[in-house]
């Protein structure tokens, strides 16, 4: 029997994660978003895997999904339930790779890199069956997921610095032999640093399109972006889709 995984986001981190995490719920960021997988969902029902402090869910519900969320951290979701109109949204806890809610979804989605939190090929392909489980037939399973940026690193290098500044810092550190990264964050305010690090498995496009073959699902769409751009091999990221049944 696999392990539940380890919570990454236990009280400090959740208590300070919209903060630090400001950037996200822009509306140039958030609206394109909620606009897709409303689509999607046919404002019906949605399942978000890791569903954390509601972000995403909130504003879905406001469009009139009706949303459930399966997260593994009971602090994120104390900082959900704090929020406006957070008494509309179900929310089981337990590792969303194998959790069960007891019903089918239009919809089930995965956002902010959030598949990369399950940290081995094992772990990732029961996510994919356990989202296609949750699917209705036809019903849809969206993941967003940065691509990996091993083209940017020199021989020799295992450390890119994606965000640089006098108050907050961070790093990715790739082991290509294992396929994992260690996402390392400092934040300083005045004489105070805060510090967060964790492990993740980076995975492929394609990788992902044979765990759902595993799963029952097939690809329909692979954008660049949340606003439908294309994906291509300058893409830093991908919003891929893939669906339940009804394949000719």
């Amino acid at each position: 029997m696999r392990q539940v995984p380890p919570n990454y986001f236990d009280g400090r981190i959740a208590q300070d994660y919209d903060a630090d995490s400001a950037a996200m719920f822009e509306s140039a960021v958030l609206d394109p978003t909620i606009d897709l997988l409303a689509e999607l969902a046919r404002g019906d029902s949605a399942l978000e895997l890791g569903i954390g402090t509601g972000r995403v869910a909130l504003p879905l519900r406001q469009r009139g999904v009706v949303v459930h969320g399966i997260d593994l951290s009971p602090a994120m979701i104390e900082q959900l339930r704090a929020k406006p109109d957070a008494s509309e949204i179900a929310v089981t806890i337990g590792d969303f790779a194998t959790a069960k809610v007891g019903r089918t979804f239009k919809l089930v989605y995965l956002v902010y890199n959030t598949i990369t939190n399950l940290t081995s090929q094992d772990e990732q392909v029961a996510c994919f069956q356990n989202a296609a489980d949750h699917l209705e037939s036809g019903g849809h399973f969206v993941i967003e997921v940065f691509v990996p940026t091993l083209q940017r690193l020199p021989p020799g290098e295992t450390v890119r610095a994606f965000h640089v500044s006098p108050t907050y810092l961070a790093f990715d550190e790739y082991d290509i032999a294992t396929q994992t990264l260690y996402s390392h964050h400092y934040w300083v305010d005045q004489a105070k640093v805060k510090t967060f690090s964790a492990p993740y498995r980076y995975v492929w496009a394609a990788e992902l399109d044979l765990m759902a073959r595993i799963a029952g699902l097939h690809l329909v769409e692979r954008w660049g972006t949340w606003r439908k751009d294309p994906f291509t091999s300058d893409s830093s990221a991908h919003i891929s889709v893939w669906q339940k049944g009804l394949l000719e």
